[in-house]
């Protein structure tokens, strides 16, 4: 419950309050909207420092992980998210921001979370180290699956993923060496949470007459993305019960098919596709924010029962 207590007040009550900002202050948001690209790099960099590359240096003994997590992350999440997409979307602009959602690295939170929630906290820094790289490839081959005839060019996505993963991830591991990493510490957390919080404050704000006047369109994002959030975590428990998976793995794979990075899909999305593909990135932060809430409930009252 302590610990309930402290996300809650914590990244939780951050991202909560920047959607009522972008509810009720939404017409400055188009003031922050151009700098959204160097907000994410910076975010991004920071929040992979929690990603130590070190841990792959023997490729052979971390193989399985690190596939796992590009598998579980785009090709599960993806079978469940896209399909549902497809039925329930009404304009192509709000079914390519759901592409965009699925070709998004997966949220760093994991990391942590596997901590707080009994799992395995290596095993979700490689799948993710994984996942991250993946992206690089993934998104725009997805991207140009999906959108093929939006005058997008692979090429200038490609681009795109090495200048916000892949880039950030080399700075990321310089952040990490013993004479700058207890600097990062002190200062990562609140970084991370109030990146994300500016780039949900945009998504929101910009999109806020959806929120106020499209009740139709907003109750088919959400019940889109619950399918695959909580929809999809509850069918991997199944899963993961009748295949006798031990517990600690089953927490951290759960997460690595359902939790993706709302921020870089929201930058991703109005850059690509406009404002009103932002819609489900910014549903998405909300949505992921409650699942991970569930999820700490659920692993409480398990603690509790033992």
């Amino acid at each position: 419950m302590k610990f309930l207590k402290s996300v809650l007040l914590s990244r939780n009550s951050i991202l909560v309050f920047a959607v009522i900002m972008g509810l009720v202050f939404g017409d400055y948001s188009i003031y922050i909207k151009d700098y959204n690209i160097y907000i994410l790099a910076i975010t991004m960099t920071f929040a992979m420092t929690g990603l130590d590359l070190l841990l792959i240096k023997s490729f052979k003994t971390v193989a399985k992980p690190f596939l796992m997590g590009a598998v579980l992350n785009y090709l599960v999440f993806g079978a469940v998210l896209l399909p549902v997409a497809w039925l329930l979307m009404p304009s192509k602009e709000l079914f390519f921001g759901f592409v965009v959602i699925v070709a998004a690295p997966p949220g760093v939170a994991i990391i942590p979370f596997s901590y707080f929630l009994k799992g395995r906290v290596e095993y979700a820094i490689i799948a993710l180290t994984g996942a991250f790289v993946a992206s690089i490839f993934v998104a725009p081959l997805l991207v140009n699956t999906f959108a093929r005839g939006e005058g997008i060019r692979p090429y200038d996505l490609f681009i795109t993923m090495v200048q916000l993963v892949l880039i950030p991830l080399a700075i990321a591991q310089v952040l990490r060496t013993k004479p700058l990493l207890k600097y990062v510490e002190l200062v990562r957390g609140k970084v991370v949470d109030w990146g994300f919080a500016l780039l949900i404050f945009v998504a929101v704000g910009m999109n806020r007459q959806v929120f106020f006047s499209d009740p139709q369109v907003l109750i088919l994002v959400i019940a889109t993305i619950t399918i695959a959030t909580f929809g999809l975590g509850t069918a991997y428990n199944l899963v993961a019960r009748k295949m006798k998976l031990p517990a600690d793995l089953a927490v951290t794979q759960n997460m690595l098919s359902t939790i993706k990075s709302s921020g870089f899909s929201v930058v991703t999305a109005l850059t690509l596709f406009g404002q009103e593909a932002a819609i489900p990135s910014a549903v998405l932060a909300v949505m992921v924010l409650l699942y991970l809430i569930y999820l700490s409930l659920k692993s409480s009252k398990t603690l509790n029962k033992a």
